[in-house]
């Protein structure tokens, strides 16, 4: 009969807790014990990665305002000077405006990507001829026809543009190379992140991080096969240039998971955010994928091709349409990265193997 009152209707909840001994926990007690701190702290991660990538992207992309977009002038030399000045001083200073002596060299520097656009003045006549390669970044070549075809509407003349480099036909709007990077980037560091949580591999001794950065070379070069397979046979987005892309592949997925690699030696779950920030939240908005830096503002103007979705876009674009042309500057920044994820990695691990033997060393007996 003691019981009894435990065996009425709705009451099972206090049978639970008489026969377990167990105090009620209420609302916030079921709170804490299905979210835990850390849990807590990794949403707050979550949400500031989350409200960067928002602010970045569109703090990017928002307004794009072309500024000193290099254009190459051919010229008579009675109004070379001048014209050159009145371009340079456009409102806002969405040109910077470099003055050869021909057709041929301003050519070349289109090609060299030393320029966007390459305006020759026809002395003769009223129609001018603007030479584009938009193929380097069809909103560069954009920008650069609407701002010289206002110009020459004012000089009641008329403007002739002619694309000597367009895009391939499976890459009309010229941002293949930048997804394909994008995808590089992503998965070196995904796969960097697969390694730190894979089982048994909680701490990074040095012998794990030696294997871990072994194991992203053939990830990259099986990574870079897979895209310039994509690219070329499958989707002809970016063709011919086969074995340099897989190699370009493999530099990007190596640095990317390197650097993973190293900032989650570092910094754990933390460093997987880390890499994110570095790679997605800041790398791709400033990459020049989407607009080349003359028409970002300042700061992803700034940073853009010393990270490396910029530098491996570039790096890619100029491999497949000019002949590897302003390469060499994209090439070391991946190289540097690669080199200093290693580097740190290799480091951190050196270092907790060395506090680790300290820390185990029996104190000395006290006399």
């Amino acid at each position: 009969m003691a019981d009894a009152r435990y065996d009425r209707p709705g009451s099972t909840g206090s049978v639970a807790t008489a026969r377990t001994g167990e105090k009620p926990r209420g609302v916030l007690g079921e709170v804490r014990d299905a979210v835990s701190t850390r849990s807590a702290l990794v949403m707050v991660g979550v949400l500031l990665l989350q409200l960067g990538f928002a602010l970045s992207y569109m703090g990017a992309f928002h307004a794009p305002e072309p500024h000193k977009v290099p254009i190459t002038l051919v010229a008579p030399p009675a109004v070379e000077a001048d014209l050159t000045a009145r371009l340079d001083a456009l409102p806002g200073d969405p040109l910077q405006v470099t003055a050869v002596e021909n057709r041929a060299r301003a050519r070349a520097r289109l090609l060299d990507r030393s320029t966007d656009a390459a305006l020759v003045v026809d002395p003769a006549g009223r129609a001018d001829t603007l030479i584009v390669a938009s193929a380097g970044g069809p909103s560069a070549s954009t920008a650069a026809v609407e701002i010289l075809r206002e110009v020459a509407r004012a000089q009641d003349r008329t403007l002739v543009v002619r694309d000597i480099r367009p895009p391939a036909a499976g890459d009309s709007r010229g941002l293949s190379s930048f997804y394909l990077v994008l995808s590089w980037t992503i998965g070196g560091y995904l796969a960097a992140s697969a390694l730190n949580m894979a089982a048994g591999s909680k701490k990074p001794t040095l012998r794990r991080t030696l294997v871990r950065l072994a194991a992203m070379l053939p990830y990259g070069f099986v990574s870079g096969i897979g895209g310039a397979i994509i690219v070329g046979p499958v989707l002809d987005c970016l063709p011919g240039s086969f074995w340099e892309l897989v190699g370009l592949g493999t530099l990007v997925v190596f640095a990317s998971g390197a650097v993973g690699v190293a900032l989650q030696s570092v910094a754990g779950t933390v460093g997987l955010g880390l890499t994110i920030l570095i790679f997605t939240i800041l790398g791709n908005p400033s990459s020049g994928g989407v607009y080349p830096s003359s028409l970002l503002p300042p700061f992803w103007s700034a940073i853009g091709q010393a990270l490396p979705p910029g530098a491996g876009t570039t790096v890619v674009r100029n491999t497949v349409y000019f002949d590897g042309n302003a390469t060499t500057g994209g090439l070391w920044i991946l190289g540097a990265w690669a080199f200093g994820g290693v580097v740190v990695a290799i480091l951190a691990a050196a270092l907790r193997a060395s506090r680790a033997v300290r820390e185990a060393r029996p104190a000395a007996p006290v006399v």
